[in-house]
Formats: structure tokens, sequence, C-alpha cells
């Protein structure tokens, strides 16, 4: 039986909080009114996004330890006003979305209503991440990481869910893995999407295969965070973001006519570094994870199952999902013809079948 959340807990966490003033340094605290963003611009362009969701939900920031807090939708399982009566859906593991680098819980928006639509669905901003309260993260690389599992793993406990199928892109992926490392108790299914961090850098001490202006931007641009430049063009910033990433506009073409989405990810990321610096502290040269998953992820326990899900035209390559799949026979690949790194915008009927797929695997699983 998948325990649900209680009126009591649901009211905590519908309690909406202020969030509260971090101090900052001089040059943070310029930045601002250098770039054309803020909290309140965040929130609009994220309720713009949102409003290609048809299905009702909740929002709300989940108060954990330390002052901090996740941003959360929630999708409960009870029926739309106005639908027919009918038998009780069975009970299913409430699906956990977690985002990537750079990202927010409102690019899921052409998944929330079809992966919903079978039982309950949790997205959030992870920490340091969108709307989420942004800390000051270890420079540890595993202290960092012990951070984002932490909390959400304290997230987990004030939402009252006792087990949850985790589902994670990119970095959210990697931190999936990393919490069901951790909380092997708490995983119904694990459900990597295009993860990041999982394989070594391989030893090329001479970096050969790099060329040598990236070898050499690298070393400029070493000190600082991945997304400084988006911050220091100021108000360039969002021109800059419907440039370099124009293919946004594509991916989310059936229901933004505008620029919806890269005003959303400009807002995501031109405020103050805190999830971003806690990634370049878990990273080396160039992107890859100091703590690789590949050599982890073999001790997660052998009853939770594992599915991975990639994209055929990703620049992250699907090796790391079949190395462990020698290990694990078990494991479950996915490959969708046609879709980037960003396999659940660039073909999302495919994807969000593929996932209700593994949904119903793991409730026909469940006890009766």
């Amino acid at each position: 039986m998948v325990a649900r959340p209680s009126q009591s807990t649901m009211r905590r966490m519908a309690e909406e909080i202020q969030p509260t003033k971090e101090q900052r340094s001089w040059i943070l605290s310029w930045l601002p009114s250098w770039c054309p963003t803020s909290p309140s611009h965040l929130k609009d362009a994220e309720e713009k996004m949102l409003k290609s969701v048809n299905r009702p939900f909740s929002r709300q920031h989940v108060r954990i330890s330390n002052g901090d807090y996740l941003w959360t939708l929630a999708f409960s399982t009870r029926p739309q006003a106005g639908s027919p009566p009918g038998p009780p859906a069975p009970h299913r593991s409430p699906l956990v979305l977690l985002h990537g680098f750079g990202g927010g819980l409102a690019l899921w928006a052409q998944n929330l209503d079809c992966l919903s639509s079978s039982g309950p669905v949790y997205a959030l901003d992870l920490l340091g991440f969108g709307r989420s309260s942004r800390p000051q993260f270890s420079a540890d690389p595993e202290g960092a990481e012990g951070q984002f599992v932490e909390a959400l793993e304290e997230w987990r406990e004030k939402v009252g869910l006792e087990e949850m199928v985790l589902l994670g892109h990119n970095l959210g992926g990697y931190l999936s893995a990393a919490y069901t490392l951790k909380y092997p108790q708490r995983v119904k299914h694990l459900v990597l999407v295009e993860p990041w961090g999982f394989p070594a850098r391989a030893e090329n001490p001479n970096h050969h295969s790099i060329p040598v202006w990236i070898r050499a931007m690298g070393a400029v641009m070493s000190p600082f965070n991945p997304l400084a430049g988006l911050r220091l063009a100021g108000p360039l910033g969002p021109m800059l973001v419907q440039t370099i990433r124009s293919d946004f506009k594509q991916k989310y073409s059936s229901v933004f006519e505008d620029n919806t989405v890269s005003d959303y990810i400009y807002h995501l990321n031109a405020q103050t570094p805190s999830g971003e610096t806690a990634f370049t502290n878990m990273t080396i040269p160039y992107g890859w994870a100091k703590r690789p998953m590949l050599e982890r992820i073999g001790q997660v326990q052998a009853h939770i199952p594992v599915s991975f899900i990639y994209g055929s035209r990703s620049s992250i390559d699907s090796h790391s999902g079949y190395a462990f799949k020698k290990t694990r026979p078990d494991v479950q690949i996915t490959v969708i013809r046609g879709a980037g790194h960003y396999v659940f915008a660039d073909q999302p009927d495919d994807f969000n079948q593929t996932v209700l797929r593994i949904l119903a695997g793991t409730q026909e699983k469940m006890p009766r």
C-alpha cells in the first residue's frame, strides 16, 4: 500500500513562504540591476510555461532544514470535475521528477498532463536551482552531492511519501542515483534520463582529442561558473539565450509560439548562482564528474529496478547504460528515435508513453 500524505502534511506543504534574503557580495548585489531579472520575473516566466498544463495541481514551497525550501508542483489522483464516475484507480507509487543542470520544473510542461493521468506526480526545483532556496554549498564534491541528497530526503519526509519512482534528467539523474544509493528503501524504481556524470574522464594527459580553442577557453573560464557569461551579458542576456539555445523554441513549438521557453531558461539561470556553483565543484574539465557514478551504480540494491532513457541524437552516448547492463542484465534501456539530450521535450509523446510503461510495470509488481 502506498502511503498518502495526511491532511496536516498537505497543509504544511501548501504553506507559502517568503524566500529569505541571503547575504551577497557587492558584485552579486550589483548583478540584478545589470541583469533584467528578479525572483518575480522567474515566477512570471514559470507561470507562462505552466499555462499549457491542463490537469489541476498545487504548488508550494516545502520547508526543509536550515531555512531552505524546495519549490514543488503536486498532481493528485483525484478525478477532475465533470469526469464520469468509475472504479477507483489502482494505487501507484508517486512519480518524482528531477530536472537537469540549468533547468527547472516547468520544463516538464509537455509531460505533466500525461504522466499524472495514472497516478500522483511531483516535480520540484532542485536545491540551489529555479525557485528553490539558493544556499551556499560545500566546495567538496562529496559534500555538495550530500547536500542535494539530504535536501531530497527531507523533502520526501515532509511530503509524506513512503517510497517513490524517482526519475531524473541530466544532473537530476546523477542525484537520483546518489539518493538511491543512500536511501534504497525509499525508491521503488530508478529512471535515469540522459544522466550526467556516469563515465570517468578518459586518461588523456595531453588532451590531443580536444581542440586547442576549447582548451584555451576552458583555461580562461575555469575560475567561473558555467553560466557566468549569461549574467555578465547583462541586458543582452535574454537575446543571448534566444540565439544560443534557439532549439528550445522548436522543442516546445506545439505549445508556445513566442519566446516563453527561452525567457524561462534565462530567468532560471540569471539569478544568484548556487546549485550552479555546486555543480562546478562537482566537475573537472570539461564537464566530467569528479565522482563518476558508473563506479558506484553497481551498489544499487538488486531488488530496485533501473531504467535508462536516451535520445538517438543525443551528445550523451548510451555506453554507460549498456556497461551497467552487463552487470545487471535486468536493466532496461530505451533509445527514443529522433530525440536529443532533452528527450522529454524533443519527443514528448514517445517519452511519456515510455515512462507510463515503466510505471505500469512498477504497479504490477506492487503487493495487492
